[in-house]
């Protein structure tokens, strides 16, 4: 099972402005909300986490990172501790809701040695990037999120603990609370220990980890430095404290026809009108999935007997169905977002899918499995610059 530990945590200062300097995590950020939010503030996030520039770019996020601990604008804790986090909102039903879970450093494992398991294949992506920043800063910038398997982590986190940033960004409200008790930090180290950690959000984040794992160890000789864990939050895997929604698939490559007639093999088709945010709850409602193309929408419903053998996953039947087909696939969340890539003819076609269920999620953890890509899409998203966490050092490579 997966040690989780707390550690010393750089933080803003008491005093800074959290709404100008805190940021969405890397991987959702456009150029233009990269602009934006290097302008509000010199000492935001991204100045760090999302470094521009040359050859020289995570050299010099690296210096300024140093640069706002010398000024006191970030501060370390005095003694190690865990920080738990709270996003409280009202979800898509109308409903309020929170979701608390905790920030420590969570045991960076082999892959395949259980304890930290992934819930989905991930797509080639270059891995320089978090790497080269992570060795220039000795530092976790932005943290896996990790969906605990054991019962109780949400109770355990009841009580406040203190108190150290709070903000409101899009109608969710931000809180994170020190904790530094000896026996409160052991109740949740020994908790979170008792059961396997699901990846929910941040496997490639995790997967440089192990990388940089190992580098540290091949550098130093050591197993016991701060690189064995990296920056995780971590909370309980029950229906309300997950709030997901779906990552939607554009294609391209292909003319729509094709699209459409690979999926028609699969798939009852029926014209439906032009999707709105309301369409979202109806392909939940009425099981079916909504082909697009700039001018067209249609209903998809599966066939019966098509997916013998098929995991139930709106992700594995659009596989299935277009195998055959030189179709590339994008993932995009959000209809709006779709609808652009139609519209500037990014895309050829598109279908929005289905969120993943809760029973689903627990399954592929139970039994091992992995979902196709982008199956799942965690919101809120985790802020990044409330809490980060140093680790080991490393001569920066040639």
């Amino acid at each position: 099972m997966p040690r989780f530990l707390p550690f010393p945590a750089v933080r803003y200062a008491p005093g800074v402005d959290l709404d100008a300097v805190i940021a969405p995590p890397y991987d959702v950020l456009s150029d233009a909300d990269v602009d934006a939010l290097a302008a509000r503030d010199p000492h935001n996030i991204v100045h760090v986490d999302v470094p521009r520039g040359g050859e020289d770019r995570y050299e010099r996020a690296a210096q300024a990172w140093q640069a706002w601990l010398d000024e006191g604008v970030l501060t370390v804790d005095d003694e190690p501790s865990f920080t738990i986090y709270r996003m409280s909102f009202t979800d898509a039903t109308g409903a309020p809701r929170t979701i608390v879970g905790v920030l420590g450093g969570l045991e960076v494992v082999d892959e395949g040695a259980g304890g930290v398991l992934p819930h989905e294949r991930t797509t080639p992506k270059a891995k320089t990037d978090r790497l080269d920043l992570t060795i220039a800063t000795a530092t976790n910038l932005s943290p896996v999120w990790g969906l605990s398997l054991a019962t109780g982590l949400t109770t355990l986190l009841t009580e406040p603990g203190e108190e150290v940033g709070r903000l409101e960004v899009d109608g969710v409200t931000h809180v994170v609370e020190r904790v530094t008790d000896p026996e409160r930090l052991a109740a949740i180290t020994e908790l979170v220990a008792t059961d396997d950690v699901l990846i929910a959000d941040g496997h490639h984040r995790y997967a440089i980890s192990r990388t940089y794992r190992d580098e540290v160890r091949g550098a130093t000789g050591r197993t016991d430095t701060p690189a064995e864990q990296t920056l995780a939050f971590v909370n309980e895997l029950v229906d309300d404290q997950l709030s997901i929604e779906a990552i939607h698939r554009a294609y391209s490559g292909v003319d729509a026809a094709a699209v459409r007639e690979a999926l028609a093999a699969s798939f009852e088709i029926e014209e439906a009108p032009h999707p709105t945010p309301g369409t979202l709850a109806q392909l939940v409602e009425h099981g079916r999935l909504l082909f697009l193309t700039r001018d067209e929408a249609a209903w998809l419903t599966p066939k019966k007997d098509a997916f013998g053998g098929i995991r139930e996953l709106d992700g594995a039947y659009l596989e299935h169905a277009l195998a055959g087909t030189q179709a590339s696939v994008a993932y995009q969340h959000g209809l709006d977002q779709v609808l652009g890539l139609l519209r500037s003819g990014e895309a050829s076609a598109a279908v929005l899918i289905r969120p993943t269920s809760l029973a689903e999620i627990e399954k592929t953890a139970r039994f091992g499995l992995l979902m196709p890509p982008k199956s799942t899409f965690f919101t809120p998203k985790l802020r990044t610059g409330l809490v980060a966490r140093p680790t080991e050092p490393l001569p920066a490579r040639d």
